[in-house]
């Protein structure tokens, strides 16, 4: 966390100095200034606000998510802008530091004006802007009756950020619309309580799929971020939330296996619960959700963090062949278009979104369905996504 801080302060006071070099260049009146000025200090708080409010409650964590999404509005524009300044002073290094040049500096402006104008496409209409990933992975020791399976998987719903219900319906419809043969939902339900999701449980039963609909817990399942009078009421609030999985028809599994059988065939599904690297809880047992598994069979692995598949999956004893994970939200930021992907969560996490191999091993990392702390996507969209399983010959070596 200290290392994240710093490098927010850091970026901050670089961009600051850089973007108020240009504003400075075409903005002449002293007022202006002085309001620029005014706005930096009060961001610059509440960058702070937001790490010391953190984990203080639903009320005062809607507000720090408030403050974070009003300092991305203005630090993003300031932050992309700065490579463009920083080539200028390069240039002016070698002409012996002249005055900025006044056009260069309108262009970093109107520049910085149309990334405004992106994010709040992201903080209105991206947030619903769900996407369909399909992904199409072989294997040859998936059982024959597979071949051509589907799975659906959703991911980090968050659903006590939602306020708009057509918007979430749509992603709903969307999922459905795959017809595929498994749902899975890899965690992060709720953002701190069960009670979220009281008025969304009509809405998701909808979801379906031929051959079930199983889920997992994350790491905001659990109630770890916000107060509670007791013990006892962190209890039964969990209990609620796993009791609202199977309203909606979900097989929650904890750290458990399950056959999906098709044609005298199966596979099995392995949900484990939480398991995270840098202070997360670590709540999932693989070796217990694995203990009954014969050691040749076909295995897919839910498991919501997918810090766990470096750390713990992939030298398990058990050969789990494909992990379906989430978490990360791709921050819900970033660029992903044409092949090029990038996020400053992939500083953190070394597997963030989308599909990740190691040998014969799978990660999937979906990107989320919801969104949580900022409100709404920068280039980073909901994500459904779609595997399609398919059996290929083992190659002979000669």
């Amino acid at each position: 966390m200290k290392k994240r801080v710093i490098l927010i302060v850091v970026l901050f006071i670089i961009g600051n100095i850089y973007f108020y070099q240009a504003f400075s260049t075409v903005f002449h009146n002293k007022t202006a200034h002085i309001l620029y000025w005014t706005v930096d200090v009060l961001l610059f708080v509440s960058i702070f606000a937001i790490i010391f409010l953190r984990q203080k409650g639903v009320e005062v964590q809607k507000f720090s998510s408030g403050l974070m999404t009003t300092f991305l509005v203005v630090f993003i524009p300031q932050l992309l802008t700065f490579p463009l300044l920083f080539i200028e002073d390069i240039i002016r290094l070698f002409r012996g530091f002249p005055a900025r040049n006044i056009f260069f500096s309108e262009f970093v402006l109107i520049l910085s004006v149309l990334i405004l104008l992106i994010i709040v496409f992201g903080l209105t209409k991206g947030r619903f802007l769900y996407q369909v990933k399909k992904e199409v992975l072989y294997f040859s020791d998936l059982p024959q009756a597979f071949d051509g399976f589907t799975i659906t998987q959703l991911s980090d719903i968050h659903v006590g950020s939602f306020s708009n219900r057509k918007g979430v319906r749509k992603g709903i419809e969307l999922a459905n619309a795959q017809n595929s043969n498994l749902l899975l939902f890899t965690g992060d339900l709720v953002n701190n309580s069960a009670n979220e999701m009281e008025p969304w449980i009509a809405d998701f039963s909808k979801l379906n799929a031929s051959f079930g609909k199983f889920s997992i817990l994350g790491n905001h399942d659990y109630g770890d971020y916000t107060s509670w009078e007791n013990a006892s009421a962190k209890a039964t609030n969990l209990k609620r939330l796993k009791e609202i999985h199977q309203e909606m028809g979900f097989r929650l599994l904890l750290n458990e296996s399950v056959k999906i059988t098709k044609d005298g065939e199966y596979i099995n599904l392995i949900g484990v619960e939480n398991w995270g690297k840098g202070g997360f809880h670590q709540y999932g047992d693989l070796n217990k959700a694995t203990a009954n598994l014969s050691n040749n069979s076909f295995n897919i692995l839910l498991s919501h963090d997918p810090s766990h598949w470096d750390l713990v999956t992939l030298n398990h004893s058990h050969h789990i062949h494909l992990t379906l994970a989430g978490h990360t939200h791709g921050m819900q930021f970033g660029i992903d278009f044409l092949g090029i992907k990038w996020s400053p969560i992939q500083y953190f996490y070394k597997q963030w979104a989308g599909l990740y191999q190691k040998g014969k091993k799978y990660l999937y990392v979906n990107r989320g369905f919801g969104y949580h702390g900022l409100k709404g996507r920068i280039g980073v969209w909901p994500e459904i996504t779609v595997i399609v399983l398919k059996k290929c010959e083992l190659k002979q070596s000669s």
